[in-house]
């Protein structure tokens, strides 16, 4: 799903879905059986001579990922204000829709402030009007109510300061451009297989503290340190598409 979802237009057989799923230890019948699934899902969809490319229901989850690559281009500048999604008008009872909620707000950045109320930092283009929408594509309820809010009193204010702390956002984005830093000065040594696998382990965990990451404005996090690190993913999603392009093409 994330190889068919990478860039545009991608079309996969059954065969180079094997080898693919061979580099990583996965058997023949795993693989086949795994595209079966997914076309039933609407996730991929079976097109002419054979091939494989996202299915409609796919499509959305491609969109939702590759969104990283502009993700900057919707911020504003922060003036202290926040979103706020208030929760408590939810039933308990619905597990499903409950999971879907957190992940939607997990993915909008948004973390808990007290019971039923999640908040982010106010810095994304429309305000909350874009957070809801964001939220709400995500498959967050219609029925949280997500408003912004001005002048938390000191204690509230100095907590929300600290919700993002404990992720240690500023480590991971200097964590990230080591890693991605010691891959890209040995991936064009390594033989085709092996950088094939390397360029998607390292690619794929670095996407994945991209797509989740909150976006915060400073004071709350080095905005410069995050760019560099975002670069440099892009850089290596690049080297990684003309590797896995040549690992495909390969008879």
């Amino acid at each position: 799903m994330k190889l068919l979802g990478s860039r545009e237009n991608i079309q996969m057989n059954a065969a180079s879905a094997v080898r693919v799923g061979a580099l990583f230890g996965i058997s023949e019948n795993n693989i086949r059986v795994t595209l079966t699934r997914l076309q039933s899902m609407q996730l991929i969809t079976l097109v002419e001579r054979g091939y494989y490319a996202l299915g409609e229901n796919g499509k959305q989850f491609a969109k939702e990922i590759s969104q990283w690559r502009n993700a900057e281009d919707s911020l504003m500048s922060w003036g202290n204000d926040w979103v706020v999604a208030q929760t408590n008008t939810l039933p308990k009872s619905d597990k499903k829709q409950q999971r879907t909620n957190e992940r939607a707000l997990k993915l909008v950045g948004m973390r808990k402030l007290v019971s039923d109320m999640y908040i982010r930092p106010n810095n994304i283009l429309d305000g909350a009007k874009g957070v809801r929408g964001k939220l709400q594509t995500l498959g967050l309820s219609k029925k949280v109510m997500v408003f912004s809010a001005t002048d938390f009193e000191d204690k509230m204010h100095n907590k929300a300061m600290e919700l993002w702390r404990q992720d240690d956002l500023e480590g991971l984005y200097r964590n990230g451009c080591e890693e991605i830093e010691q891959s890209l000065k040995h991936l064009h040594r390594l033989p085709l297989e092996e950088a094939t696998k390397e360029s998607y382990v390292v690619g794929d965990s670095a996407l994945y503290r991209l797509v989740f990451d909150p976006l915060l404005p400073s004071p709350l996090v080095d905005v410069a340190l995050r760019k560099r690190y975002r670069d440099l993913v892009k850089h290596y999603d690049d080297v990684g598409a003309e590797i896995w392009h040549r690992f495909l093409s390969k008879n």
